[in-house]
């Protein structure tokens, strides 16, 4: 079992990538769980065509210990295991401490022993590193961090920020920073921009993802690109950039090589 957690900004696209890269896992006949550590609870909205998944922590309020493990882990597209966090009404705690509870809550329960996924995908809100966002970095959770960034100024300070708490926890066997995923804006100086943060933090670029209508076309449609356009060049982006995480991630997977559209 590999696990991968993918920080960024808030609104950087890191949602869509992810489920795009989930959808092509899972297309390689891998079993993919995909774990949405964001407030919101719409990490996998894409994969379940706009259906909400029910947040863990809003599940737990409700029945507490007896809710079931069948109740936080809901299929989607290709069978991608759809898992949201949630978090708590706005002003009324800490989205972090949520964060925290939600994971300890499917360590439990047994969810990886009862579903035994491939991979696991975390999908973190990289604006504030610190407390339960953090959580997914540290030993036990995930091996490999990703970070999607653009070459938009606060992006990229995020990403710088994501790379240093990654780099601070080194010493403690928590996850590596497995690369940087440019998200493209098509902003001013854009490829010099992520080229000096990869070399300033001592990473990588493991994807490059041009800006295309098509991205917000499947939205609409509230479908990932891989189920919306399967044959667009935009899919064979996310395939590529599937290959690279899996590259240094250390993933194999079943098949000929050839993803299943």
């Amino acid at each position: 079992m590999k696990k991968i957690a993918v920080y960024g900004k808030g609104g950087i696209g890191k949602s869509t990538t992810i489920s795009n890269v989930a959808a092509v896992m899972a297309g390689q006949g891998l079993k993919v769980m995909q774990i949405g550590c964001d407030p919101k609870a719409d990490s996998t909205a894409l994969l379940r065509h706009g259906k909400p998944v029910e947040t863990i922590l809003n599940l737990t309020r409700q029945k507490g210990k007896k809710l079931a493990l069948e109740e936080m882990v809901t299929p989607g597209f290709r069978g991608v295991l759809c898992v949201e966090a949630g978090g708590p009404p706005p002003g009324l705690g800490c989205a972090g401490r949520g964060i925290i509870a939600a994971l300890e809550m499917l360590k439990e329960k047994g969810a990886y022993e009862r579903y035994q996924p491939d991979v696991i995908i975390y999908d973190v809100l990289g604006d504030v590193v610190c407390g339960g966002f953090s959580m997914p970095m540290r030993n036990g959770y995930a091996d490999q961090v990703f970070v999607v960034t653009s070459g938009e100024n606060m992006s990229i300070y995020a990403a710088a920020n994501i790379a240093m708490a990654v780099e601070n926890f080194k010493r403690r066997d928590y996850a590596k920073l497995g690369g940087l995923i440019l998200n493209r804006r098509d902003v001013k100086d854009e490829d010099k921009k992520v080229r000096q943060l990869a070399e300033d933090i001592r990473s990588r670029i493991v994807g490059d993802l041009p800006r295309s209508g098509l991205v917000a076309e499947a939205e609409d449609l509230a479908m990932t690109v891989v189920e919306a356009f399967p044959d667009s060049s935009m899919a064979r982006d996310y395939e590529k950039l599937t290959l690279e995480i899996e590259r240094v991630s250390g993933i194999d997977w079943p098949g000929d090589g050839q993803t299943n559209r």
